[in-house]
């Protein structure tokens, strides 16, 4: 079987289309996604709209989760900043695409083959490092008894033996932290998993967001030319 991961879209048509287009290529048998498809870009709604028509299964990401709920220690100013960004994005999606979005679950299964969560089982908030010790990677992704165990949330992809299993992460389809502005999307083939890199029309999506008023657009270009995380912030 070939399986595609594809996660961390956040609202970049201009990624998503190159990818879909990639993906025709490599024609795999089942295309998952693992959340975080709207929030922070400028085109939420066609995203959604083409990942349903696509009927791709998937769960929840904590973006997506922004929408309607952010949790309760979540720090006063960043919520202020998170309620900005989630009014705009709602305001593009309307109300069933929301409304789908919350018929998401937290962890999809292929028996136990593969599971794919978000950020970490029951939590799609905890940020788990690429550099994290052996010994808290199975501690956190052992209790899926999965033979591979694959999440997206922290935009750097990797796949790394852990134990008796394999832990991936599918890196961003929409905005990656690891320097290489490329989507990423991962790809596995009869059990082993590889991240593929596809190119995309990075000026068309700055030129979407410089048309936009989509209140973190400058932040955003930024992440685009650079491929880097960097603290969140609005519009000034």
């Amino acid at each position: 079987m070939k399986l595609a991961i594809v996660s961390d879209v956040h609202g970049n048509l201009a990624a998503l289309e190159a990818v879909i287009e990639d993906l025709a290529a490599v024609k795999p048998d089942l295309v998952v996604h693992g959340g975080d498809l709207v929030f922070n870009g400028p085109h939420p709604a066609e995203c959604v709209d083409r990942i349903r028509e696509l009927r791709w299964p998937g769960v929840v990401g904590n973006t997506d989760e922004a929408l309607w709920t952010l949790p309760a220690d979540f720090p006063e100013n960043a919520a202020r900043t998170f309620n900005v960004i989630a009014a705009a994005t709602t305001s593009l999606l309307g109300d069933d695409r929301v409304a789908w979005l919350k018929t998401l679950p937290l962890v999809w299964r292929d028996a136990d083959r593969v599971a794919l969560v978000h950020a970490v089982p029951g939590d799609t908030w905890k940020v788990v490092p690429v550099e994290a010790s052996d010994a808290e990677l199975q501690e956190i992704y052992g209790p899926l008894h999965a033979r591979l165990a694959v999440y997206g949330h922290i935009h750097r992809p990797f796949v790394r033996s852990v134990g008796d299993f394999t832990l991936a992460n599918s890196g961003s389809v929409g905005m990656p932290f690891d320097g290489d502005r490329r989507a990423a999307y991962l790809l596995v083939e009869d059990g082993r998993p590889e991240v593929r890199r596809v190119g995309y029309n990075v000026r068309r999506y700055v030129a979407d967001l410089e048309q936009s008023d989509y209140p973190t657009s400058k932040w955003l270009i930024e992440r685009a030319r650079t491929a880097t995380g960097g603290p969140l912030t609005l519009n000034s």
